[in-house]
């Protein structure tokens, strides 16, 4: 028995020296090619199972790009979104910021069956979430970006972060700036990434406040205004859904921009962007009228948020088989 406690003890004091002696130059490197070798046809199949969900749901590209901007803000980009509840876990999908409104796993799903067929044990999920990220926004008509991968899935999940840390539809400008800056983001990358409002539909509970109220910066023509009060009573249809780009709701242009400087925006937290901040809205101005400017900063912002990794997913984090849950220890 003292024996056993011994190697027990041993084990930890060297998990402990490892961790402690991980700097960040020791950190494995996030780099384009990292499957190249072990599994060669993961980007095709990424890339084929992404097509055939716009096919049947066009609302599935911002849906996938939802998800890796709601699991990089909570412990980074370690796929603890996909995490299921467990009797020892609480996950993140019940948070506020995702209940009724993340969406997509079931795509996610369905390319970790594939991926494992094929090259088993080796693509991370969090891998499978930047890549399918990526690839919603082109088969929408957007930017391609070169994403690096080498993630880890991590064993965690933090429902407290996941309330804390993901803006609210009605948050105002100051609170948009913190939680951005929280993850190392500045206030252009905020901006480029809000972009991604270009596409995908807003919840009605989401809308309401907008919607009702009569802010000055509301500019809705009256005919627009009264489909979006049809299809959002002031109670009611709770998730019935309207989309955030009422023109080209599924093309990733820059008419969330043009939207913004008319009044238009369908949110509270996206039209502050404009009716707030100075800064904010000279760069809202220059994205309205320069779309592969904001093409560009986008794809650079977004390879800036994949990029958000806790050093220790690396040595605590695996590769799951199934990606809502952890690896069963040997």
């Amino acid at each position: 028995m003292a024996e056993s406690m011994s190697v027990i003890l041993l084990l930890l004091v060297l998990t402990s020296y490892k961790m402690s002696c991980l700097h960040a130059q020791d950190l494995p490197i996030l780099m384009p090619h990292y499957y190249e070798k072990s599994c060669p046809c993961a980007f095709p199949i990424i890339r084929n199972e992404m097509h055939l969900a716009l096919l049947k749901d066009p609302r599935m590209a911002a849906s996938l790009l939802r998800l890796q901007f709601h699991d990089c803000f909570v412990q980074g980009c370690d796929a603890s979104l996909l995490l299921d509840d467990t009797p020892t876990l609480r996950g993140e999908k019940t948070a506020n910021a995702n209940i009724n409104s993340a969406r997509g796993f079931d795509v996610i799903d369905l390319i970790k069956t594939k991926l494992e067929s094929e090259c088993p044990g080796v693509v991370s999920c969090a891998d499978i979430i930047t890549i399918a990220a990526r690839d919603a926004v082109l088969l929408s008509g957007g930017p391609y970006w070169e994403v690096s991968l080498g993630r880890k899935d991590s064993s965690t999940a933090s429902f407290n972060d996941a309330n804390n840390n993901i803006p609210t539809p009605n948050s105002n400008l100051q609170t948009l700036i913190t939680s951005f800056q929280k993850q190392g983001l500045s206030t252009v990358d905020m901006v480029a990434l809000l972009g991604g409002h270009t596409i995908g539909n807003a919840r009605c509970q989401n809308i309401r406040p907008r919607i009702y109220n009569n802010s000055a910066s509301m500019a809705f023509s009256e005919p627009h205004l009264s489909m979006v009060k049809a299809a959002c009573p002031p109670s009611g249809n709770d998730n019935g859904v309207w989309p955030l780009d009422f023109p080209t709701p599924i093309l990733f242009d820059n008419s969330y921009y043009i939207n913004l400087v008319r009044g238009l925006g369908l949110l509270n937290s996206d039209q502050t962007l404009y009716s707030e901040g100075s800064e904010t809205k000279e760069i809202v101005e220059s994205y309205a009228h320069d779309p592969l400017g904001f093409w560009k900063q986008f794809s650079e912002s977004m390879v800036k948020m994949s990029n958000i990794v806790d050093p220790l997913t690396f040595v605590t984090g695996e590769v799951r088989k199934n990606c809502r849950t952890v690896n069963d220890p040997l």
